[in-house]
This record gives structure tokens, C-alpha cells and sequence, in this order.
């Protein structure tokens, strides 16, 4: 693993390269002079960006350090395409710049004293491998907040993956059907009319994720009998009676709803695993 530091002057990268050093034994890597950080046992230093990424990844089981990676382009002469490279961002109360939007982790360093800040750094568990890799519940919630973005429902945005063996079999979002007036356009006067959560279900229109992800799954794809259904949203009582019908083995969600304590109940009731998870 490769841990890139950047931030603005005073935001603490040099103290939390220390931690990374003596809590976890991570080697110092420097392509240019960085005094605080050559001080430490065991540091390495290199000529170019170009040598430093070569080194790196000859060595990616090992665990390094730096603070030498400060440009957009630095990054991407291929550090950013390596699967063991994360970028972190120490920072203060200021916003950081445009150009740190790649970052995958923001440290927020307000901490009153070195103790306070270490146990900062321990929750958030920085060296923790399922940052570079994603476990698999992880992916399949992304892959339903990529899928709620072709959401055309006025009220909210969902998705839904359902998955046999760790592979998609289809996925869906909420909307009108094929053929009718998008939700977001007029196409359903229950979403357009200011309805209240919960009322008015009969006259609503939209599909929800979970119903497009198991309709468009069909017979043709083996079914769903014994899938896991993931949905960046709990399920509703309409949604939850049908995934049962359909021989859902286990349903993964993301976001509470209304209804999840009657959701459960029915999901327990039939014996089909439900749980949340916090990718």
C-alpha cells in the first residue's frame, strides 16, 4: 500500500506520516526534500516521481508513505492507476482545493493534542485493505447509488441490484414504465401532486427499483430464486411481499425507510436473511 498525504501548510500531513510510520510501520518514500519525514529509520529517497512509482510497485506488499506527491500531474504519471495507491487529504476547518477532489479520504484535523488525533486516525482505520478493494457488499450498494441516478421519480431516487454468486443479474432504478411519461416530466400525478409519504400508493405509477430489478431479471436469466437483492433503500411492504414471491434468498440495504420494522417482520417471517449495511 501506497498512502500519498496532501493538504495546505500546517494541516498536520507531516503528523500523520509519523503515525502511519510508528503505528504501523509504513517506510517514508520521498521524491524531493522533505526533511521532517527523511528523518525517520529506515526512509527511502528517490530522483523522480518516475523512480519512486517504479520502486513502489516492484514492492506493493509492502506498506509506504509520502508527502512528496503534491500535483495533479505528479499523481498521474500512473500512481492514481495502481490498485494498492490511496490519497488522503490532512486538512483544517479550510476547504480544500479543487484539485484534491480525487482524494478517496478526507482527514479533518481539528484535534487538540497529538492523543486526540492518533485516536482519530484509529477510527478511521486508514491502513484498513477494503479501501483499496471494496468488499462485495460495498460494490453491489455503489452499483445501486450509480443505478438511483437513472431515477426519473419525483420523490426519491433508488436502486437495486440483484445478484446471484457474486454476479449482476439485473439491476433497477424507480420510474414510470416504458412508454409512459417520465415521473420528473408529469407522468405520474400521484409523485406531481404533493401526495404525503405513504398515501396514495394505488394511484402512483412508478415502478420501484426492486420490482424493475426483478422484473427485468425474467425467466430468461434463470429467475431470481435464491439471489441476494441489494437496494440503497430499504424495502417497502409492496416491494418486500413480491421479493419473497420470487425466491429472494437474503435482501442487503443501505438507507432506513418508514417502513423497515414491517419490511422486517414479513423478510423474518418467510425466512429470508435482511440486513443493513454501511459500505
Amino acid at each position: 500500500m501506497l498512502i500519498a498525504l496532501i493538504g495546505p501548510t500546517l494541516s498536520g500531513k507531516t503528523t500523520v506520516a509519523r503515525y502511519l510510520i510508528q503505528r504501523h510501520a509504513f517506510t517514508p518514500v520521498t521524491a524531493a526534500s522533505n526533511l521532517d519525514v527523511n528523518e525517520a529509520v529506515g526512509s527511502l529517497s528517490f530522483r523522480s516521481h518516475a523512480d519512486l512509482l517504479t520502486h513502489v510497485t516492484s514492492h506493493w506488499r509492502q506498506n509506504f508513505v509520502t508527502e512528496d506527491l503534491r500535483r495533479i500531474e505528479d499523481i498521474s504519471l500512473g500512481f492514481d492507476k495502481r490498485p494498492f495507491f490511496l490519497l488522503h487529504v490532512s486538512m483544517s476547518e479550510q476547504r480544500p482545493a479543487r484539485s484534491l477532489s480525487r482524494s478517496l479520504i478526507r482527514v479533518q484535523n481539528s484535534s487538540a493534542d497529538l492523543a486526540s488525533l492518533y485516536a482519530h486516525l484509529d477510527d478511521l482505520d486508514l491502513v484498513n485493505a477494503a479501501r483499496l478493494r471494496p468488499p462485495w457488499d460495498s460494490y453491489f450498494l455503489s452499483l445501486c447509488t450509480l443505478a438511483s441516478l437513472r431515477s426519473n421519480c419525483m420523490k426519491r431516487r433508488v436502486g437495486a441490484v440483484l445478484v446471484r454468486s457474486n454476479r449482476v443479474l439485473s439491476t433497477g432504478y424507480n420510474g414510470t414504465a416504458i412508454g409512459l411519461l417520465n415521473c420528473n416530466q408529469g407522468g405520474c400525478p400521484r409523485c406531481n401532486g404533493g401526495a404525503q409519504g405513504g398515501t396514495r400508493l394505488d394511484e402512483c405509477l412508478c415502478l420501484h427499483a426492486e420490482e424493475n430489478a426483478l422484473l427485468e431479471c425474467g425467466r430468461e436469466r434463470g429467475g431470481a430464486e435464491g439471489t441476494v437483492l441489494y437496494c440503497n433503500t430499504c424495502p417497502c411492504l409492496r416491494c418486500a411481499v413480491k421479493i419473497v414471491q420470487v425466491g429472494v434468498k437474503e435482501v442487503v440495504y443501505e438507507l432506513a425507510y418508514s417502513m423497515d420494522d414491517r419490511s422486517r417482520e414479513i423478510f423474518r417471517n418467510a425466512g429470508v436473511k435482511f440486513r443493513q449495511c454501511h459500505p
